[in-house]
């Protein structure tokens, strides 16, 4: 009952999203890769690390299907990218990035509900962000879209149900 009462509320929330005709969310998928790599390597606070080349990015999306996101701009050009998975028992949401010339324009927010929606068809109670104490441009966006920092561990979360 709570994760189709989440569920729906995401749904009006997209809703109630301004409309872009210059972008569209999708599931990211392994044509992305490169483009969401060249990305990431653009963003400042952004840790790209050994886990991060499109074999294992490539991996990753082949165990957590239809889960990740991407916001693409009307020239084909990987905009906006998110990875997301679960262990079962908790999502996690991994490299939310915006290009800088499409900033403040609800992107970011759009690509986390698709994630949380489809973590949320699959009865995923709750969900984990990890973020670098010195990412001060991340740390205000999630702690300002609701995410808490438990007091005991340094994983930024929001329950789903």
């Amino acid at each position: 009952m709570a994760i189709a009462y989440y569920l729906s509320l995401i749904l009006i929330n997209l809703e109630k999203m301004p409309k872009h005709k210059e972008f569209i969310f999708r599931e990211f998928l392994p044509t992305d890769i490169a483009g969401a790599l060249d990305l990431w390597s653009s963003v400042d606070g952004m840790g790209l690390t050994e886990s991060d080349t499109p074999e294992k990015i490539g991996l990753f999306l082949a165990r957590n299907p239809g889960l990740s996101a991407v916001a693409i701009s009307d020239n084909g050009e990987v905009i906006g990218a998110l990875l997301c998975g679960h262990n079962g028992r908790a999502g996690s949401l991994y490299h939310l990035a915006v290009s800088a010339c499409a900033r403040g324009k609800g992107i970011g927010h759009r690509l986390v509900e698709f994630c949380l929606a489809r973590l949320a068809e699959l009865d995923i109670p709750r969900c984990n962000i990890f973020v670098y104490n010195d990412n001060e441009e991340g740390n205000r966006f999630w702690l300002g879209s609701g995410w808490i920092d438990p007091a005991t561990w340094r994983v930024l979360q929001i329950r789903l149900s």
